[in-house]
C-alpha cells in the first residue's frame, strides 16, 4: 500500500489558496513538503508554520513562468530531501473578461503561468522520476476545463489544455509513474483577484462570495490521489460546491 507519510511533495503556488491548504495538510500526515511561489515572505511563514507544528518542511522563491528558475526548483527539492515523490502543479491565475476587451497582456500571462507552468515542472521532474522508476504529476486544471463560460474563454482554454496535456503524459510516462488531474470548482483562494475588468472581476468575487468552499476541499482530493496504492492512479478528480451549477 502506498502512504502519504515520508513523500516528498513539491507544491507550486504554495504561498496561499490551494497549494498552501495542501502543504500543512500533507505535512501533518508525515509528507516532506517543498514549498514554490513568487512571495518569498509568504513562503517563509507557511514553512516557519509546518515547523512549528512539527512538519518537516522547505521552499525556494520560483516563477513558473522562467524555465530556469523552475529547474532549480526541482533540483533545490533533490539536494533538499534526496529525491521527489510528487509534484503538484499548482500555480495559476485567472482573469476574466470578455473577448471583445482584448486584455492581450492577461491572455498571455494566463498561458504562461497556467499552461506553459505546468509544461516546465514536467520537464524538470519527468527525468527524476523516470531514473526513479516511480512518482506523481498532480496536476490542477478547473472545471473550466470542462466546461467555457462567456467571459472565461482564455483561462478555460489554458485549463482545457493542462487536462489534454495530463492525458498526454499519462500516457507516455514510463512505468511507475502516476498522473491526476484535479479540477476543482469554485474554492476558495486568490482566483477572484487576477482580473483587470472591473466588471468581470466584480461577478467572479460575488461568485465566490455566494459558492466558494474551502480549499481544504481541493487538499484531500489530493492526498487522496496520492495515498492509493502504487498499481493506482487517479486519473481525474473534479469537485464542486454543491450549489455550483456548472
Amino acid at each position: 500500500m502506498s502512504s502519504i507519510e515520508g513523500k516528498v511533495v513539491v507544491i507550486t503556488g504554495a504561498s496561499s489558496g490551494l497549494g498552501e491548504a495542501t502543504a500543512r495538510l500533507l505535512a501533518s500526515s508525515g509528507a516532506k513538503v517543498f514549498l514554490g511561489a513568487r512571495r518569498t515572505e509568504r513562503l517563509n511563514a507557511v514553512v516557519t508554520d509546518i515547523r512549528r507544528a512539527g512538519g518537516q518542511a522547505a521552499s525556494r522563491t520560483v516563477d513558473v513562468t522562467k524555465r530556469a528558475e523552475v529547474e532549480a526548483f526541482i533540483r533545490t527539492a533533490v539536494e533538499q530531501f534526496g529525491r521527489i515523490d510528487v509534484v503538484v502543479n499548482n500555480a495559476g491565475v485567472m482573469a476574466s473578461a470578455p473577448l471583445a476587451k482584448a486584455l492581450i497582456d492577461e491572455w498571455d500571462r494566463m498561458i504562461d503561468i497556467n499552461l506553459k507552468g505546468v509544461l516546465y515542472g514536467i520537464a524538470a521532474a519527468l527525468p527524476i522520476f523516470e531514473r526513479q522508476h516511480g512518482g506523481q504529476f498532480i496536476n490542477i486544471a478547473s472545471v473550466a476545463g470542462l466546461k467555457v463560460r462567456a467571459g472565461n474563454a482564455v483561462y478555460a482554454a489554458t485549463k482545457h489544455a493542462v487536462r489534454a496535456l495530463s492525458e498526454g503524459l499519462r500516457l507516455e510516462a514510463g512505468e511507475g509513474i502516476r498522473t491526476t488531474i484535479i479540477s476543482p470548482g469554485v474554492v476558495q483562494s486568490e482566483l477572484p483577484l487576477g482580473s483587470s475588468d472591473p466588471e468581470s472581476a466584480a461577478q467572479v468575487k460575488d461568485l465566490y462570495h455566494r459558492t466558494a468552499i474551502a480549499a481544504d476541499a481541493v487538499a484531500r482530493a489530493i492526498a487522496y490521489a496520492i495515498e492509493q496504492p502504487a498499481d493506482v492512479d487517479v486519473n481525474e478528480i473534479v469537485l464542486r460546491p454543491t450549489v455550483q451549477e456548472f
